[in-house]
């Protein structure tokens, strides 16, 4: 549920900031750095499997890998996809006004074995404690980790390079207060789960990923991974691993790069400066704005590349950016969906919109975005089903 990190006034401020941006209106002619035809549609398929009433039944900050590492469009075809979410509701819905037995945690995964989804093929799951009681997978346990300190994930990917071993960023986030938004992020992690191990023998590396660049503004990598490799399938690969971050208070896209064998050698890493590739973090500039905190870049059949994401951070709309490379140049902000969950009680945010290829089929790219409020503590127990990812299509027909 701690999707965003930043304080209540700054949230209230990225509210009126989205309700004043108005549509842009799509290029009449053909342009190189716009999506000029395509057609969106809701994914009902998606979206109801997420709509539960006993134990797990809410939670953000969905991601989605294949076991294999294969990032390509429909890998989940033929390969197990690992979903994986954040702050996570437990308990049971009541009426869908009440909760018994609630609790949350803040992390889950789902097992999925199809692009058709059904109870079958679609197996959320959480940890339990000695008692059986809801818990998480995943709590920072490294030498920067202080006490009270959670996880909100950032995306992940398979390593082939270290024997499909599972790699997520982890933000180490911490709670100030009991209010909804009076949270900080103090620090990154990547966290590391061999092939084929129970997620109890992961191990955990402090990464420092976050930065603060004088006039720009601060934040983390980790919002998006890009494998531009060609085991992961990428049409034009380059074997290395696009990593995005975000700054505030701008939205601002900054790109990182290491190979995949290296991703825990920070000196390995290149961080772009809108030239070059540069081993100074605080050298990188800003590729684009107006983006979400998680986000995700997808290439396209004809060699562009497409940035999905929740425009403004936050707000009514689904937005997309076109770029001619993984770093850019970026087109203008196109919005693709507008949330119809808005109106819905008691005052719907979307958020942290993005693609994910792996469940897709081709053309036809499943986005999710996530949904809250701005009283979530209270409002959970009164709206439980607000709280959950929802899912529509972007069919690309040029």
């Amino acid at each position: 549920m701690k999707n965003f990190k930043y304080l209540y006034p700054v949230l209230l401020l990225l509210i009126l900031a989205a309700a004043c941006n108005p549509s842009g209106k799509e290029p009449s002619s053909p342009k190189a750095d716009t999506l000029v035809s395509y057609n969106v549609k809701v994914a009902p398929e998606w979206t109801d499997m997420f709509y539960r009433n006993e134990g797990w039944f809410g939670a953000d900050g969905i991601f989605a890998m294949t076991l294999s590492g294969d990032e390509s469009v429909g890998a989940g075809a033929k390969d197990s996809v690992l979903m994986y979410f954040s702050d996570t509701m437990t308990g049971t819905v009541i009426g869908d006004s009440s909760v018994k037995d609630f609790k949350m945690i803040n992390n889950s995964f789902a097992w999925v074995t199809s692009l058709n989804p059904s109870d079958a093929t679609v197996r959320i799951f959480y940890n339990q404690d000695k008692d059986g009681k809801p818990a998480n997978f995943f709590d920072p346990n490294t030498p920067d980790s202080q006490p009270k300190e959670y996880y909100w994930f950032g995306d992940g990917f398979v390593n082939q390079e270290d024997n499909n071993s599972i790699n997520i960023f982890g933000y180490r986030t911490i709670d100030n207060s009991e209010a909804s938004w009076d949270f900080e992020l103090t620090g990154v992690t990547l966290i590391t789960v061999p092939a084929g191990k129970p997620f109890s023998e992961q191990s955990q590396i402090d990464m420092p990923l976050y930065l603060t660049i004088e006039g720009v503004g601060a934040g983390t990598f980790g919002s998006g991974i890009f494998v531009n490799t060609k085991a992961a399938g990428a049409p034009n690969p380059d074997g290395y691993l696009y990593i995005y971050g975000l700054l505030d208070p701008n939205k601002q896209l900054v790109v990182a790069r290491v190979k995949p064998a290296r991703i825990k050698d920070i000196a390995a890493w290149r961080f772009w400066n809108g030239a070059a590739w540069d081993t100074n973090m605080e050298n990188v500039k800003p590729v684009t704005d107006r983006v979400s905190n998680e986000l995700s870049l997808t290439p396209l059949k004809d060699g562009r590349y497409l940035l999905v994401f929740q425009a403004d951070g936050i707000g009514d709309h689904t937005a997309i950016r076109i770029g001619e490379s993984p770093v850019g140049p970026f087109g203008p902000l196109q919005k693709i969906w507008k949330v119809p969950e808005v109106s819905d009680p008691p005052g719907i945010i979307p958020y942290n919109a993005k693609a994910h290829p792996v469940l897709s089929h081709e053309n036809k790219l499943l986005i999710s975005y996530n949904t809250i409020s701005l009283d979530y503590f209270n409002d959970i127990l009164k709206y439980p089903h607000m709280y959950r990812p929802r899912f529509f299509w972007l069919e690309i027909v040029e």
